[in-house]
């Protein structure tokens, strides 16, 4: 198995699946049932993501090593046209909003995998290895099923992580567990950030494999060094997994902290690209909305976010 898994070229994802938090944050709507207008609109500004994509692609970023990452419940129509147009395509499988993982559509998720026959199947999970609650044996068993039904029916497994601190960490380090969003100086989250969650991750990747679950890319949360980065691929690609990569997942942080979380990464041999989503359509939509912006506009900035993050990887990488 180890041998067959991986994924040789790079990989920069435009990720937008998100679902609960965008209906939330971007339009203010508590109640996640929504009204078919509200829906419509969800849609629409998710059309407006996928444009920038494709106007991105347009504009010289290749296309053979770019991907979206979107959800069927806003994106059925974009990913059907992405397919078509040959795009890579990441399909999501958690339901939304929860911190431990299950399937969005139960048993039932590979019908859903299958209708759109994307490259990638993708997990997102809230997972800490010093936890000692019996979510971890849950979410591993969950993996496990999506990971096996992966490469025994010819589709990737990418695996995001976000790895939030344990009660552990928040004696050692204060209050910690909440909503990622970069603080304005050096705070006991920051702490974490720096100087456990990259351990953490090394462990978090050992402790999956050793369970069976076997991303072909694991879509982790960026790192400050050089050194870290070096040590989160060494345990990806241990034991003969010699083609499985790494990509520098943005999680939602402002533009200076992901230029250093891509440009460090991009230097270390198995990162083979990034992850970055609201960062780089968030601001856009919020123009849009607001009116500063039209609609075309929104969409250049969004092609331009994109280029400039591929830019500055490939600028780094080409370096080392």
């Amino acid at each position: 198995m180890a041998n067959d898994i991986g994924y040789t070229k790079n990989l920069f994802i435009l990720p937008f699946d998100h679902r609960s938090s965008f209906v939330k944050d971007m339009f203010g709507i508590q109640d996640q049932n929504l009204t078919a207008q509200e829906t419509q609109i969800i849609i629409a500004e998710k059309k407006i993501i996928y444009e920038g994509f494709k106007k991105a692609v347009e504009e010289d970023v290749p296309k053979g090593e770019t991907a979206i990452l979107v959800d069927e419940q806003f994106g059925d129509k974009i990913l059907q046209d992405a397919r078509t147009q040959g795009f890579t395509t990441c399909v999501t499988t958690e339901k939304s909003g929860q911190k431990e993982f299950t399937f969005e559509y139960g048993n039932n998720f590979a019908a859903h995998v299958e209708k759109y026959k994307p490259i990638f199947a993708k997990a997102l999970i809230h997972y800490n290895p010093e936890d000692e609650d019996q979510s971890k044996s849950r979410q591993q068993q969950q993996l496990r099923i999506l990971s096996d039904y992966c490469h025994n029916n010819g589709y990737k497994f990418l695996l995001e992580v976000l790895i939030p601190p344990s009660s552990t960490s928040e004696e050692s380090f204060g209050h910690l567990r909440g909503d990622y969003k970069a603080p304005p100086r050096w705070t006991s989250k920051e702490r974490f950030d720096k100087e456990m969650r990259p351990k953490l991750a090394v462990k978090m990747i050992e402790e999956l494999q050793n369970v069976g679950v076997e991303p072909d890319v694991w879509k982790l949360e960026g790192m400050e060094t050089i050194e870290d980065y070096q040590a989160v691929v060494k345990q990806a690609k241990s034991g003969g997994r010699d083609n499985v990569g790494i990509v520098v997942l943005g999680r939602g942080e402002d533009q200076k902290q992901v230029e250093k979380w891509i440009s460090v990464g991009a230097k270390v041999k198995g990162v083979i690209g990034f992850a970055v989503g609201r960062t780089v359509f968030w601001q856009p939509l919020v123009d849009l909305k607001n009116g500063k912006i039209s609609k075309e506009q929104a969409i250049a900035q969004i092609a331009n976010n994109f280029k400039y993050f591929y830019d500055m990887f490939m600028k780094e990488k080409i370096k080392n």
